[in-house]
């Protein structure tokens, strides 16, 4: 009876890690894994990897030709002990992801992106999740004796869906997608 009882009790947890599954998949998110500022001439410049992983949902809306804008945040800031941070640069870039269905192509644009279209999502979400050299403040500004803080996020932004989808999106909250702020200290 024993083996009985063991072959019932593993039967039990493969059903459960098979229904759980689907679970998992549904659930999207965004990851930043890394981040730095590396001095570019006379300014610096973020590099930074970022996972964008779309729930089911979001990745249908992408398919039937819902554009979905991502926006990212970039703060830096000096930190004084006597007052508030002081802000040195807030820098905001929008990020579209869309699909072309007469081209079957995923286009990935935005301000200070440039254009790229690839024929798979995992593609576009590499490509979108990825800053390479983007300028945020000027060298002469900072100081090589202070500390700085500087902060990195991003979301999906809501309120550049089709109006009937930002009401789903304000009811539901199936829509939010957005990272956890990464926050880091450097010395010059």
């Amino acid at each position: 009876m024993p083996w009985l009882q063991r072959l019932s009790i593993a039967i039990y947890w493969l059903l459960c890690g098979w229904v759980f599954v689907p679970a998992a998949h549904a659930t999207g998110g965004i990851q930043i894994h890394s981040a730095e500022l590396r001095q570019v001439d006379d300014k610096y410049c973020l590099y930074a990897q970022i996972d964008v992983t779309l729930t089911s949902l979001l990745e249908d809306a992408v398919n039937r030709g819902v554009s979905l804008y991502f926006v990212t945040d970039f703060d830096f800031a000096r930190p004084r002990w006597y007052w508030f941070p002081e802000q040195m640069a807030h820098i905001t870039r929008v990020t579209r992801l869309s699909y072309n269905t007469l081209l079957r192509q995923y286009v990935v644009s935005g301000v200070d992106v440039r254009t790229r279209s690839v024929d798979s999502l995992g593609d576009a979400l590499a490509i979108l999740g990825r800053i390479d050299g983007w300028p945020v403040i000027a060298r002469d500004r900072l100081s090589k004796i202070q500390d700085y803080r500087a902060t990195l996020s991003m979301r999906l932004d809501t309120s550049e869906l089709p109006k009937p989808l930002q009401i789903n999106a304000i009811a539901t909250g199936r829509w939010d997608l957005e990272s956890a702020p990464l926050v880091w200290m450097m010395t010059l």
